[in-house]
């Protein structure tokens, strides 16, 4: 109580006669990142958090948003994305099964998107200048060991993989490169997690490993105790395609990771999410550091929905909502070492997801299609990307359409 009343005091440190740009008003704030779960305003100014706190004066905001019901919490971090779209490549991700990240981000309340090794250090300025700087969705990226990244050469030969290329390409774009990627590997041997774990020293980042395919020696109990580092990460982790739960059971090389440091993320995807593996695995009390989509075009309209869906997913495992929106707001910013991200600290960009929280008889499918039911469901009413509605699915920040200044036919656009 002692710290969360310090931030509330911090937190209303006003200037006399400041004036905020937008007050959410009424609702309840979850910021696990300051220990934040009540019933709090928050005023924005400039694209930055202003003030949170109780009882805000609407007389002191320029637009008010009317968010009573609702959830408002940091906008939503999805570590796990594909969106190398647009180079007209046909059935593969560094094209047509890649999708643009504006359209499907801010409905879901995510303001944050990293995708996860689709380039590699040889078409990445490309991935760059056609995404990633156009996109209005912060766009981060994992970089592939294989050169080409996830392209029709394929990511199993380790003549395509150079560690120092992809090291100094991270380097000449440290300001939106997070760390590694390696996947869908079935060659020989550890080249590809050897090598991306190297680029990973050699920059002080972390990777993240989608594990591809078991070939002895290659196996589970080898990359958690050996391979992987503190601060690396395990996507697809109720995948079962690596063992992580066998006969019903979590694997011990799971916890093994898990107590050296490594983080374990969702990762949903079109075939990466079973109820016969998260159900063991969170009966194990073994929940996820991170909730990520793997959004591409052959997930998008499958058992995976959007992020919102996916969180209800894990609640109606048993994960409380709390844990479910640290999961996919502060843990991840911890993850690829942006804290800077994650959290509605005064002086933050304002990056906001308000989300609903419906109660009843829902149902959700995995990656094969099956059914579970659940008995709430979360949906996404606004977002904000630097404090400014981007998804308002009510119109809750807008003005009523008798009092809008509506621009006159002919008249140039207002400069307002």
């Amino acid at each position: 109580m002692r710290r969360f009343a310090s931030i509330l005091l911090a937190s209303a440190l006003l200037l006399p006669g400041q004036t905020y740009d937008l007050l959410l008003k009424g609702g309840h704030v979850i910021d696990p990142k300051n220990n934040l779960n009540a019933p709090l305003d928050v005023a924005i100014t400039a694209g930055k958090v202003a003030r949170v706190a109780a009882g805000i004066p609407v007389a002191e905001a320029k637009a008010l948003a009317d968010v009573r019901g609702l959830y408002v919490m940091p906008g939503l971090i999805d570590i796990h994305v594909h969106v190398y779209a647009g180079t007209g490549l046909p059935r593969t991700y560094t094209g047509d099964l890649s999708v643009y990240p504006d359209p499907l981000s801010f409905r879901s309340g995510v303001t944050t998107m990293v995708d996860a090794g689709t380039s590699g250090w040889k078409n990445f300025p490309d991935f760059r200048q056609r995404v990633i700087d156009r996109a209005k969705t912060r766009v981060l990226a994992f970089l592939n060991i294989v050169g080409n990244g996830m392209s029709p050469v394929g990511e199993s030969d380790p003549s395509n993989m150079d560690a120092e290329e992809t090291a100094k390409m991270a380097r000449a774009h440290k300001d939106v490169i997070v760390g590694f990627k390696t996947a869908h590997y079935a060659g020989e041997g550890w080249s590809a997690v050897d090598g991306a774990t190297k680029a990973g020293r050699a920059e002080n980042l972390p990777v993240m490993v989608d594990f591809g395919v078991l070939k002895p020696p290659r196996n589970l109990e080898a990359l958690m105790g050996d391979k992987l580092r503190k601060g690396d990460i395990y996507t697809h982790c109720y995948a079962g395609l690596r063992l992580e739960v066998e006969n019903g059971k979590l694997n011990p090389a799971m916890r093994q990771g898990r107590e050296r440091g490594i983080y374990f993320d969702v990762g949903h995807g079109g075939g990466s999410f079973f109820w016969n593996i998260a159900v063991p695995a969170i009966q194990a009390d073994f929940f996820p550091d991170s909730i990520s989509s793997d959004l591409h075009m052959g997930s998008v309209n499958s058992g995976f929905k959007d992020m919102p869906n996916l969180m209800s997913k894990m609640m109606s495992l048993g994960m409380p909502l709390e844990k479910v929106v640290r999961a996919s707001t502060w843990n991840p910013a911890v993850e690829i070492n942006r804290l800077e991200l994650g959290h509605l600290s005064v002086g933050a960009e304002a990056d906001v997801a308000v989300l609903r929280l419906e109660q009843g008889q829902f149902g959700f499918l995995d990656s094969a299609g099956a059914r579970r039911e659940g008995k709430q469901r979360l949906t996404t009413e606004m977002t904000l990307r630097k404090g400014v509605p981007v998804w308002d699915l009510n119109g809750r920040a807008a003005k009523d359409w008798k009092s809008f200044n509506y621009r006159k036919p002919g008249a140039p656009p207002s400069k307002k």
